[in-house]
């Protein structure tokens, strides 16, 4: 949708995207075929197959707003903040906003992901915790020592974005709690100089830990679901 306002051509799914979709996508339709059979009366396959669904459109959602994330930084050139003029202080700012957003919606999708693993697997994280993360659900795993294959494999994506993920993560605490992220570096160099030009972040930097983010996301959705559909054709569906 946002490639066809930026006057790009539609996205052509391949990589780490596809591999994640593909994995949701084959649950949602083994889902279905347990629906059409059994009617689901608990509606406990029609409950993740809405999450899994809900899954699928918000990674859409976080490879767009990265992708116009990266259209709008293009027509950025000045150094410094004060030396932008007003279109490009335009094209700033709509960069912002889908920077912005798609850091917001790693942790969002990373959340909801933590939410469907510790329904499939029975965690009962949240008498660990009432409101839990992504990361919480990742130690509930250790804890109960269960499915280690997948606990394993979802550790070693977490460990191998360490440095990326603690960066938007800092940002996007500073986005909700405190201040608008991007002003953190303003005030940072309001503190050096009160007469100094406010010089422009590293964008680059910025978006490569935003791709960097949705490639963690990526990997751990498609380790989810292949773990579970590879799961489910050796057991049969359980939930």
């Amino acid at each position: 949708m946002l490639r066809m306002l930026l006057g790009e051509q539609p996205r052509h799914n391949n990589g780490l995207l596809e591999e994640a979709i593909e994995s949701m996508v084959k649950t949602s339709q083994l889902l279905q075929k347990e629906i059409d059979k059994h009617q689901d009366p608990t509606h406990d396959f029609r409950k993740l197959e809405i999450w899994t669904k809900g899954l699928i459109v918000s990674l859409d959602e976080l490879e767009q707003s990265w992708n116009a994330a990266k259209h709008f930084s293009q027509s950025v050139q000045s150094g410094y903040i004060d030396d932008m003029s007003i279109q490009e202080q335009g094209e700033y700012q709509r960069y912002v906003y889908f920077y912005k957003n798609g850091f917001i919606r790693v942790f969002s999708i990373l959340d909801k992901l933590g939410t469907v693993l510790n329904d499939l697997y029975d965690l009962n994280t949240s008498k660990v915790k009432a409101h839990f993360s992504y990361f919480t659900v990742l130690r509930q795993f250790r804890f109960l020592k269960s499915h280690g294959e997948l606990a394993d494999e979802l550790e070693e994506i977490k460990d191998q974005y360490k440095k990326p993920l603690n960066a938007l993560r800092k940002r996007r605490n500073a986005e909700i709690h405190y201040m608008n992220a991007e002003m953190q570096d303003d005030l940072w160099q309001r503190h050096q100089g009160l007469k100094e030009k406010i010089e422009l972040e590293d964008i680059d930097q910025h978006l490569d830990d935003l791709k960097q983010g949705l490639e963690m996301v990526c990997k751990s959705l498609a380790a989810s679901y292949k773990y579970t559909n590879k799961l489910w054709a050796e057991n049969g569906i359980r939930t």
